[in-house]
């Protein structure tokens, strides 16, 4: 049965994401997750945490950031809060926080999230003998390796099946850097909406901004496999992720239901390539104008991605 994760924005939103039938909602709080819609106070995570293990699903949050020593500092209280919030689960991707959950045998499974560093089953597995029960396998990873790690693996891969692909992130604050380069005061928040275009390609359009994390840059467009979805299955990945940073409010929603769609016409044994046809069509219906989709890396020749 596929497990269908799904970030949140707001407690109405993991509501309503509940609701439509998504089994896992990944949160957290910036000062330990990369990339979130939002940051939720510890009051906000304890109600959705309750919120959903009342209605049988899961919780995954994010610990997922490269921690400086000033925030390693604070990590036994944070997994001792989610612990005590009987959590599901965490992203990690810093083995100086594996170490500590691990240390203090803090009763929460982990998945390792080392963003473009998981490309091979090698790399899964050696997670899986540190403990893991499970691996983000990077964006970059086409469906040819895929299909070559898939009967290998000794724990799942979660692929990204909607959103965003980031390509770069530096703890340092380039944009704003730049901005006092050239002496204007501006914000590099994710809301200005700003973007990067490479001189010898206009047309690449790379979202960029900045929080307390650094800078973090993104592909020109973001990822959606509804028409792929079948290969997945063929191969065992059924952990897929949403991912809605750039989609927001009721159109992710709307998104996340057609997944949702995707996922009971495995299981009951009804997909077929015109429904796949019809869900991709709500997916571009609802994803942001401003913004392209496309397969990302999926489809490419492995020997063509450096």
């Amino acid at each position: 049965m596929v497990n269908l994760t799904a970030t949140a924005e707001s407690v109405d939103q993991a509501r309503r994401l509940l609701e439509i039938g998504i089994d896992t909602l990944y949160i957290g709080e910036d000062t330990f997750g990369l990339r979130l819609p939002a940051s939720f106070s510890r009051e906000n995570q304890k109600e959705i945490v309750k919120m959903a293990h009342n209605q049988n699903k899961k919780v995954t949050v994010a610990v997922n950031a490269i921690m400086h020593q000033e925030t390693m500092g604070k990590i036994p209280e944070y997994l001792s809060f989610l612990a005590d919030l009987n959590v599901d689960q965490v992203t990690i991707g810093d083995p100086g926080v594996i170490f500590i959950l691990q240390r203090n045998k803090y009763p929460i499974d982990y998945i390792y999230d080392g963003e473009t560093l998981v490309t091979s089953a090698r790399q899964v597995n050696f997670w899986a003998k540190k403990g893991a029960v499970g691996s983000v396998i990077a964006r970059e990873v086409p469906f040819l390796e895929l299909n070559a790690m898939a009967p290998q693996l000794k724990i799942y891969g979660e692929v990204l099946v909607y959103g965003a692909t980031c390509i770069h992130q530096s703890k340092r604050p380039l944009v704003q850097n730049y901005f006092s380069y050239i002496d204007v005061k501006e914000a590099a928040t994710r809301d200005r909406g700003l973007f990067l275009s490479e001189p010898q390609k206009k047309s690449t359009h790379y979202s960029i901004y900045e929080d307390l994390n650094g800078t973090h840059i993104f592909a020109d467009n973001d990822i959606n496999l509804m028409l792929e979805l079948d290969k997945l299955i063929e191969l065992g990945y059924d952990h897929w992720k949403l991912d809605g940073i750039f989609t927001r409010g009721d159109e992710f929603v709307k998104i996340a239901q057609q997944f949702v769609k995707a996922k009971m016409a495995f299981h009951e044994n009804y997909w077929n390539r015109d429904l796949s046809i019809h869900l991709e069509e709500q997916v571009k219906k609802n994803h942001p104008k401003n913004r392209g989709l496309d397969m990302g890396f999926f489809l490419m020749d492995p020997n063509n991605i450096k």
